[in-house]
């Protein structure tokens, strides 16, 4: 048996391998070594509380149908530990479950424990209370950190222990992360970073977990810790020690979203330039962030200003539908690679520059050799003879050529189908309409009326230190009192307020003054709020609600930066007169009175019930509670709420809690600088984007296991104030399929479950345009390709043909495509 077939045995029978004799994983400067075998191994991030328990199984399996060898995870401290010393491993929260359902698919698992873990997570996965802890400093030689850091690293690696789940006892966990990005922020923190990262290498070692442990972007990282690269692409990077193997632990497949800002692109052309990229120049491992995003559900998002969507533009989209065509281009990548493992970890390199713009590399065993032709320029495609064979290459692209005499896969040649996702309407009930409100304001008024409140001190906290991430919500809250000699009684005075850029609502003597907010690209920047007030005779009450939409996850010292007010907070008379609050007595209130009443909750909304009022339900009116009851959507595709006119709040569905949702944040329409995207060329996140002019996210995502035969209830709570006539719930689901690719190719179009109803467009030669706006050109063969594929495709979920002239005529131009378009059916019932 081969190395090939060897490699495919374990995906298909491992669950049988792992639990009858442990797995022997070492490592050499060329591969993963795992019972004897050399490996490369191809892998995907999926977060497990960004998604529920009971969409893993597919997920996964959709991860091992594109090809892929392992899962990577992250663990998150503050999901898991929400208070010292009380643990939480249930529902989406099961890491084992997780593990254990990865390793039932057969794929191995790679455990990021960090347990500091960046992703775009409130406080970068670190908890609250560890922040508040008398002595403590984060991430730096500090004892009280250093051994809460211990107490939860060994937890879980106890955990995983106790179920067998190393490789090293025949489980499937082939690597494990201690730390995570520490090299990026580490100079900041000087010798004490130093010696915290040694500390982190011995005290992960000590736990004796019988596989390697890593440390990613850790230049140099201590022994026996293996370093790997994170970024964009990574086949220029080199270990600092020659032993260790080329690993990348972050392919980022996209990038995420912050509110007000536009849709981010990573074209499939692109991303497996950069997979093929680095296995041409020695890659061992290569996992992506992510292959499934997933959704920030509850107030997990951090960042801050990180929308509730995680979608990321993974292979995976949120929902778990195929994203086409980066899935299957990739999978394709993937066989390809798979099928030439051998040489890649056991055979000679050769190097040979065919032109100024094409180099192939060779791998070479003595029964065989494979090769890769690597075109980096950005602009000019090339022909190279190379081996007597001529090549078409083009700009920026990798053919892999499985024997070095016929290409196998080209990432800029694009064969799989385009899946075009739309939203359709809920089947169940005629909504919107059908959807019938009942509404509660949010009592408000003992804190900007009468400003009571929890705690007092004379002086200004930081939202973190008081609320410790049990809410989004703080009230600040002071009185001043005015004699009638003072000249602020009478002049013109303004209330000004410094704020850490999050949400700022102010009242004044009980009424609303008004609100401020960070915009998108200034959200770690201090902003001032000023608002003119009317001071009375006697005692004046200032109230300011201040909102954080997740704390900052990322850089050195992170965990130090602000949330919510800062000082000073002042009263100016004619601009040049200021009276400084800072060191009054303030009074501070955590959260608000629905949300520690669970307004939200099932059973509480019930008992309650009297108190939600059916007519009239006002709208565009801040802090509002509203409710309704709907049907969940027919058959069994991914749910989302159209949350189009609303302002800024939270919704819950059956109690569980989609998240933030904001769609009144519109995308800066100055970020779209170009209408169309190029895959040639280095990526960026601000290089392919769009939506921008329209909501930062408007759809969010219902999970099927949230809902529930007959009824099912919708809680809102309004911030800002919004109209919500217009909610609906939707389901995700193919719309259309194109393909548009080369001669010679084997394609496939499918509308997996529903049958193919109508082929819309069909032409062979240089039909123009993209998925959904083909055109004919006036190169294009006469041959009606339209009728054949309706006598091919209509009616089936699938059809399959290779492209050919024989088939659909011969085109009078050089390079000849096959544009299509096909409808998929729309059930009605």
């Amino acid at each position: 048996m081969n190395i090939f077939n060897i490699l495919f045995s374990v995906l298909i029978f491992s669950f049988i391998l792992f639990h009858s004799n442990a797995l022997n994983v070492t490592h050499d400067s060329r591969s993963i070594i795992i019972d004897g075998n050399h490996k490369i191994i191809l892998s995907g991030s999926i977060h497990y509380p960004r998604s529920t328990a009971q969409m893993w199984p597919d997920l996964i399996r959709k991860a091992k149908e594109g090809g892929l060898d392992a899962v990577e995870t992250y663990v998150f401290w503050n999901a898991h530990e929400p208070a010292r010393r009380q643990y939480d491993f249930n529902g989406n929260h099961d890491i084992i479950r997780f593990l254990k359902t990865i390793q039932d698919q057969g794929l191995y698992a790679i455990l990021r424990i960090g347990p500091y873990t960046c992703a775009e997570w409130n406080y970068g996965g670190f908890p609250v209370w560890l922040h508040n802890m008398p002595g403590v400093s984060l991430r730096t030689k500090n004892d009280v950190f250093m051994n809460e850091m211990k107490n939860f690293t060994t937890l879980i690696v106890d955990m995983v222990k106790k179920e067998k789940l190393f490789a090293s006892q025949g489980g499937n966990i082939i690597l494990a992360q201690v730390e995570n990005e520490y090299g990026n922020v580490m100079d900041p923190y000087g010798d004490d970073g130093k010696s915290y990262i040694n500390w982190c290498a011995q005290m992960a070692d000590s736990l004796d977990i019988g596989v390697p442990w890593i440390m990613c972007q850790q230049a140099a990282a201590p022994k026996p810790m293996l370093e790997t690269c994170n970024g964009w692409y990574c086949d220029e990077y080199k270990p600092k020690d020659p032993n260790t193997p080329k690993m990348w632990t972050e392919n980022w497949t996209g990038w995420f979203k912050s509110w007000g800002g536009a849709d981010p692109l990573r074209t499939p052309e692109d991303l497996a330039y950069s997979v093929a990229r680095f296995f041409q120049k020695g890659g061992t491992l290569q996992n992506y962030y992510m292959y499934h995003g997933g959704t920030n559900f509850g107030r997990t998002s951090g960042g801050p200003y990180i929308t509730t969507t995680y979608d990321y533009n993974a292979p995976l989209d949120e929902y778990g539908n195929l994203n086409q065509p980066k899935w299957g281009h990739l999978k394709q990548l993937h066989d390809v690679l798979h099928s030439i493992e051998h040489t890649l970890t056991n055979g000679d390199i050769i190097n040979e520059k065919l032109s100024n713009l094409v180099m192939a590399t060779i791998y070479q065993t003595k029964e065989k050799s494979s090769c890769f032709l690597s075109n980096t320029n950005t602009k000019i495609d090339a022909n190279v003879n190379f081996g007597g064979i001529k090549f078409f290459v083009p700009a920026w692209s990798i053919s892999i050529l499985l024997d070095c005499r016929e290409e196998a896969y080209n990432t800029a040649k694009v064969s799989t189908q385009t899946s075009l996702m739309v939203k359709k309407l809920n089947k169940a009930e005629d909504e919107p309409s059908s959807l019938k409100w009942k509404w509660r304001p949010e009592l408000i008024e003992s804190a900007s009326v009468q400003g009571r409140g929890d705690v007092s001190l004379n002086k200004i906290v930081d939202q973190k230190d008081m609320a410790n991430d049990a809410s989004d919500y703080l009230w600040y809250m002071t009185s001043i009192d005015v004699a009638k000699k003072d000249p602020m009684l009478n002049g013109t005075v303004t209330l000004r307020v410094n704020d850490t850029g999050h949400v700022l609502h102010a009242f004044f003597n009980g009424e609303y003054i008004g609100s401020q907010w960070s915009k998108y690209g200034n959200n770690n920047v201090t902003y001032v709020f000023e608002r003119n007030i009317n001071l009375s005779l006697g005692k004046n009450l200032i109230s300011l609600l201040s909102v954080t939409i997740g704390f900052k996850n990322y850089g050195p010292m992170f965990d130090l930066v602000g949330a919510g007010i800062t000082s000073p907070i002042e009263l100016v008379l004619n601009k040049n007169v200021v009276k400084d609050l800072s060191s009054n007595k303030w009074t501070y209130k955590v959260g608000l009175n629905g949300i520690s009443n669970k307004f939200f909750d099932i059973d509480c909304a019930s008992k309650s019930s009297s108190k939600w009022v059916s007519d009239p339900i006002p709208i565009y009116r801040n802090f509002t509670w509203y409710k309704t009851t709907f049907k969940a959507p027919l058959e069994n595709k991914p749910v989302v709420v159209d949350l189009l006119g609303l302002g800024k709040g939270m919704a819950w569905v059956n109690g569980h809690n989609l998240g933030r949702y904001w769609p009144s944040y519109i995308a800066d329409k100055q970020l779209c600088k170009t209408k169309t995207c190029d895959y040639r060329g280095r990526y960026s996140n601000s290089k392919c984007v769009s939506k921008c002019g329209e909501p930062t996210q408007r759809w969010y995502h219902v999970p099927r296991s949230f809902l529930k035969d007959g009824e099912n209830t919708l809680v809102l709570f309004e911030e800002f104030g919004g109209n919500p006539s217009g909610v609906q719930f939707q389901t995700v689901e193919i719309g259309s399929i194109c393909i548009n690719t080369h001669e010679g190719k084997e394609v496939k179009l499918s509308c997996q479950d529903r049958p193919i109803s109508k082929i819309k467009f069909a032409s062979f030669g240089s039909p123009q345009g993209v998925c959904g706006s083909f055109d004919k050109s006036e190169y294009d063969s006469k041959v009606d390709a339209l009728s054949i594929l309706e006598k091919e495709c209509v009616g089936k979920e699938s059809c399959s043909f290779k492209i050919t002239e024989d088939k659909f005529g011969t085109p009078s131009c050089e390079v000849k495509k096959l544009a299509v378009e096909a409808v998929c059916e729309d059930f009605t019932f």
